[in-house]
């Protein structure tokens, strides 16, 4: 190593060399052309024109073609071929639109006060058996539920979309995944509930644990790293898991659980937590009419994908979540309680089968089925600035009143 305090030896000039003889190749240059004419003696040598004349002479390269700017109309839900880092110009403006709403409906877990929940969840007459029960059950589910859902977004579904403005509402709705993991973890915390048993619960309580085997299957073969769309059976596979996570998890298995909170929080219980399902039910049917939107476009540029055998195979799907959820329905509520009994869900569910089948183009799969709880329309039409059950008590602080110091 060089130090500072040591004497340079100056280094001496390399002998001047005689300038090759005109026609002649000096030696450096011999091995740059060597593999053109062979093993030939260079030094000194002149150059042969006819040798030379034969030896390969590598084309020009041609100049870097400009990239093209993207065009709209050659977008794709699925297999595009356009470049996803530009947002604009739109071709999918209905998924910006929901990006928007989305940021509009903003809200976070700890606006909401659960003073009043916890006095009641601690009183010992406060809530019955059955009712406690009810509570766990949901929170058991709902805990992982949407950490499956943000899985499925953002290590599956986002890489095979090939359009930016689809993309960015994924983004959004995967971090309102999070904000309702957030929440149930709230309730849980703010309950005093037992975590391990309620969040084992996916592993530990049969009925949750069904729902979720049947949805893991489609999160692992998006998951998969060797898995990519480009022919009819990955783009089916794709298009299977999107209408199982928009149609059937988002809309359906999270209904039962939404009723049965919000019909505590009609009859002034657990009022704190139910404010907060109510939210999270907006955010849900959101994300629900997004994905069925995302379904239809795919199918509108990919009709080949919409074969009969395929839709045989997703009525299928559906026959099997409506009883799994149904299941749940029963165990959750063995009991009528809260004016609720589980039959009354088998129509429920029935009816949301039916209405999501149609959505996708699918025909009615239960006949003469009337939705029981039409106050639950009401719920999912909530506007952010309504305060429904009187028990927010947190404001947004705006960008313009921040204090940075």
């Amino acid at each position: 190593m060089l130090s500072w305090d040591e004497e340079v030896t100056p280094v001496k000039a390399p002998a001047a060399t005689a300038a090759p003889a005109p026609g002649a190749i000096a030696p450096a240059l011999a091995p740059a052309i060597a593999p053109a004419i062979g093993q030939a003696t260079f030094a000194n040598v002149a150059l042969d024109p006819a040798l030379m004349a034969s030896a390969p002479v590598a084309p020009p390269a041609a100049p870097a073609e400009p990239q093209r700017r993207v065009n709209a109309a050659d977008k794709r839900i699925i297999n595009g071929q356009t470049d996803v880092n530009q947002l604009v110009p739109f071709k999918y403006k209905w998924a910006w639109d929901k990006y928007l709403a989305g940021c509009a409906n903003h809200w976070m877990p700890q606006e909401i006060n659960m003073q009043r929940d916890i006095e009641l969840w601690k009183n010992p007459n406060g809530l019955t058996d059955d009712e406690r029960r009810l509570v766990t059950r949901n929170l058991g589910f709902f805990v992982t539920a949407d950490s499956l859902a943000a899985n499925n977004i953002v290590l599956g579904t986002y890489r095979h979309i090939t359009a930016p403005e689809c993309r960015q509402y994924l983004l959004r709705q995967a971090f309102e995944e999070a904000i309702h993991t957030h929440a149930y973890q709230y309730i849980v915390e703010s309950l005093g509930l037992d975590e391990g048993e309620i969040f084992n619960a996916y592993h530990e309580v049969k009925s949750i644990r069904d729902k979720d085997e049947f949805l893991i299957p489609f999160i692992d073969t998006l998951t998969d790293p060797q898995f990519s769309t480009g022919t009819l059976e990955t783009d089916q596979t794709l298009l299977k898991s999107l209408i199982v996570f928009a149609c059937l998890m988002e809309g359906l298995f999270f209904y039962v659980g939404f009723t049965q909170i919000l019909a505590l929080g009609r009859q002034n219980k657990m009022m704190g937590a139910a404010e907060q399902y109510q939210y999270i039910l907006r955010d849900e049917s959101m994300h629900c009419n997004f994905g069925i939107d995302l379904i239809n476009t795919i199918k509108l540029e990919n009709p080949h994908l919409w074969t009969p055998a395929f839709r045989d195979e997703i009525k299928a799907l559906f026959l099997q979540a409506v009883e799994l959820e149904y299941r749940y329905a029963e165990d959750t509520m063995p009991r009528g309680v809260l004016g609720l009994n589980a039959p009354m869900f088998k129509g429920y569910l029935r009816f949301i089968a039916n209405r999501r089948a149609q959505q996708i183009g699918l025909d009615v799969l239960y006949a003469q089925e009337e939705n029981p709880f039409p106050w639950m329309s009401e719920m999912i039409d909530l506007k952010k600035e309504r305060n429904f059950f009187e028990t927010r008590v947190i404001e947004y602080q705006t960008g313009g009143a921040l204090n940075w110091e």
